[in-house]
């Protein structure tokens, strides 16, 4: 048998390219055309002598027919060697080697962007949508590969056996994360090499999600354009004011790109309308406020925009407030402000010597107040971390002559954090953190002169958590440690008058106010789907009831902890949709919850798919699936062969009728 033959073609257009043969032995059949040479060589016919008359006449006609039969002689045999040489190579059957021969055993893996910034419109309707409609009419159904996208994964599948889950796919409200997606297919693993077709918008992508990218895998992307880039959000709601009778609550928009229309917006309770207005289009970053009636709220604010769907609606519940139980432990003489901030008609509050404190009232507490206690027992310590964990607020206020070791051995408990010795001498507060917690609702724009207070002296803090307010040399003067689920806030010197003027302050009051209040406990719930931090529920549960959260269309069982009277809950990745929910125990609504989709995906105008430019780009998923099936599939030119033999065998029918 014969080796592979090749032989270079001198088209320009493929003049890199080899031409092989299946059956390279059948060449060997070229030899047959010896046969039509020889025969022409050598005529074997006989010649039979003929007389006429008139001999002029004879030897005219027989120059002209030797001219031409010499001719038709040379064509034929020509015609012949073409017809039997072209019927040889079509036995031997050529091809054009692919160019990516050695890759046409990858596995594919379609990773597919479902976040909510594909809900956008592009020429064609919704991005996600098109793309869909785009896969299923143009992947081959004989094409294995494994499709992965936010929350799902289907491995080793082909289009037929996905149709009906893609064309049902839901859009998820955990954004797009290269990275991630790239950690799962490298996770997979497989003895082929890869092919990795990653269809996104390009919303969120970083130098990061790139840098993931698996150096060893063919890495192919799809960037659907948004036609519209504008998109106006509901943000946040929550409560300005209480009033006797009502809530003063406030509703936070933001608008990206640029807004042509008015933007109308609603409010509903219950499935009922209460209340509706106009934002008008000049809007950037917009708050409207709206009074409703001092009971529970259970509904949601909405708008009506042109721009993405699922941020247009923000689920939110409102809690008729009760009384918060507020302990302080420390004497009664630098307790004066504390009762002064935590009034009876919305705080239970007492306060109680260290020496008098009945640890058994500290778990119905929801926050509790050292201040300045000089020394803090064990048996204290252990139940105020007990607390802490159980969901309750701890502040720490120092005192002059506090015992640093004994201090900082219990704050350690709830992270890096250090009080050093006191350091002397006046110390503006000059820095309010704004975006923080405490913070966020008491001022409508940022105030950068203010009546400073100050402090006489204070512990320098190191630690790495967040200052709530800060001195004027950028130390921190409050920090607050994130617990688990509550907080625990520190101060750097002490609040009496002796030490400074924070408790003249009007800052003082809503930063008592607010590192008091539980987020279980009052206010606005408006929870995010996929936050992780615990939510606590005021309920007293047997060993074996359990809690289950609902609304019409979902029901989840979420991971719960039993905390005296309290109930810390998990939601995970539930519910998949947002909307208003009920919190259930035996059948019995214990309180309402609203979950909201994070706003994470709203800003259209980030342009991440710049990024991108280095990669290799395809228009849609036709021309990638063409693409890969030229480069990887032999181009076999039997038939063009075939077709020669058959037009060499018709000009010889021609040359035999027509050349005389």
């Amino acid at each position: 048998m014969l080796p592979n033959v090749w032989c270079p073609l001198s088209d320009a257009r493929l003049k890199s390219t080899e031409v092989h043969f299946k059956h390279p032995e059948i060449l060997y059949f070229l030899f047959l055309l010896l046969i039509p040479i020889l025969v022409h060589l050598f005529q074997l016919r006989r010649f039979r002598k003929e007389y006429f008359t008139n001999v002029r006449f004879l030897q005219q006609l027989s120059v002209q027919t030797r001219k031409s039969s010499q001719l038709k002689k040379w064509l034929l045999l020509a015609t012949r060697c073409l017809l039997l040489a072209a019927v040889v190579f079509a036995f031997a059957q050529p091809f054009f080697e692919a160019k990516e021969k050695n890759t046409s055993t990858n596995e594919l893996f379609i990773l597919l962007d479902n976040s909510y910034s594909m809900q956008a419109k592009g020429q064609k309707g919704e991005l996600m949508r098109r793309v869909i409609e785009d896969l299923l009419a143009h992947t081959p159904e004989d094409q294995s590969f494994s499709l992965l996208t936010n929350t799902d994964d289907y491995w080793n599948t082909d289009i037929r056996s996905i149709r009906r889950d893609l064309q049902q796919l839901h859009y998820s409200a955990l954004p797009f994360s290269l990275e991630a997606m790239m950690a799962r297919v490298k996770a997979h693993h497989s003895p082929y090499k890869k092919d990795i077709l990653v269809i996104t918008d390009g919303h969120g992508i970083t130098k990061r999600d790139l840098e993931s990218i698996d150096k060893n895998a063919n890495t192919y992307f799809i960037v659907p354009e948004a036609e519209q880039k504008s998109n106006v959000s509901v943000d946040s709601v929550y409560v300005t004011q209480v009033l006797d009778n009502f809530y003063e609550i406030e509703v936070a928009l933001s608008a990206q790109g640029t807004i042509e229309h008015d933007i109308p917006i609603s409010l509903f309770d219950n499935g009922s309308l209460v209340a509706k207005t106009l934002v008008r289009k000049e809007l950037s970053e917009k708050t409207l406020r709206f009074n409703i009636p001092k009971k529970d709220f259970n509904g949601f604010v909405e708008i009506e925009d042109k721009g993405l769907v699922y941020d247009n609606a923000l689920y939110f519940a409102i809690t008729q407030p009760k009384r918060t139980a507020v302990m302080s432990i420390g004497d009664d003489a630098k307790a004066g402000f504390l009762k002064r901030i935590y009034t009876e008609d919305e705080f239970d509050y007492a306060n109680v010597p260290v020496g008098a404190l009945d640890y058994n009232r500290i778990e119905n507490q929801d926050a509790i107040i050292l201040n300045e206690p000089r020394e803090l027992p064990q048996a204290l310590q252990t139940t105020l971390k007990d607390f802490v964990s159980r969901g309750g607020n701890l502040v720490v206020i120092p005192a002059a002559d506090a015992n640093l070791a004994n201090l900082n051995t219990f704050l350690s408990q709830f992270g890096s954090i250090k009080l050093n010795a006191p350091v002397p001498g006046k110390k503006r507060i000059t820095k309010i953190a704004f975006n923080h917690p405490l913070y966020q609702t008491v001022f409508e724009k940022k105030i950068e002169n203010f009546q400073y207070p100050e402090v006489t002296s204070a512990y320098p803090i190191t630690t790495a958590a967040p200052a709530a307010l800060s001195f004027d040399d950028q130390t921190p003067f409050l920090v607050a440690l994130p617990a688990e689920v509550s907080s625990v806030y520190v101060f750097a010197s002490p609040i009496d008058k002796t030490a400074g003027n924070f408790q003249n302050a009007p800052l003082i009051v809503p930063t008592f106010y607010n590192m008091a209040q539980n987020g279980g406990h009052a206010g606005v719930t408006a929870l995010t789907i996929g936050d992780d931090r615990p939510f606590i529920a005021e309920a007293e549960l047997g060993k074996d009831d359990i809690i289950n959260v609902k609304n019409k269309r979902e029901d989840f069982i979420p991971v719960q902890q039993i905390l005296n009277t309290k109930v810390r809950l998990t939601f995970g990745a539930y519910p998949q949709e947002a909307g208003s929910f009920g919190v259930f125990s035996k059948g019995t609504l214990l309180r309402n919850i609203g979950f909201n989709y994070p706003r994470t995906e709203g800003d259209l105008t980030t342009d991440g798919a710049a990024l991108l430019e280095g990669q290799t780009l395809a228009d849609d998923a036709q021309s990638l699936f063409d693409r890969l099936h030229t480069d990887r599939t032999d181009n076999e030119i039997w038939k063009w062969f075939v077709a020669l033999a058959l037009l060499f065998l018709l000009t010889e029918v021609c040359i035999q009728k027509f050349v005389k």
